[in-house]
């Protein structure tokens, strides 16, 4: 499945919160920096779907805040 997801890096608390438009939006509290935020959104994402960190994985927007995840079941 592909999900697209709005990233909020360095924010206070993280959250995965699904919006009306069937997307998500993802804050996490590490800074944009050597991928470490999208290394976090993917560790929010597999908790939040109840899976493992490796069955999430960054398909697109590597450095953009629009970002699409595979999300394998």
């Amino acid at each position: 499945m592909r999900i697209s997801v709005k990233a909020k890096p360095s924010a206070r608390e993280e959250s995965v919160v699904k919006a009306e438009d069937g997307s998500f939006v993802v804050c996490v509290k590490e800074p944009p920096r050597e991928g470490k935020a999208n290394e976090a959104i993917a560790r929010a994402l597999a908790k939040h779907f109840g899976i493992t960190r490796g069955q999430v994985i960054l398909a697109s927007g590597f450095s953009s805040r629009q970002k699409i995840f595979e999300i394998s079941v």
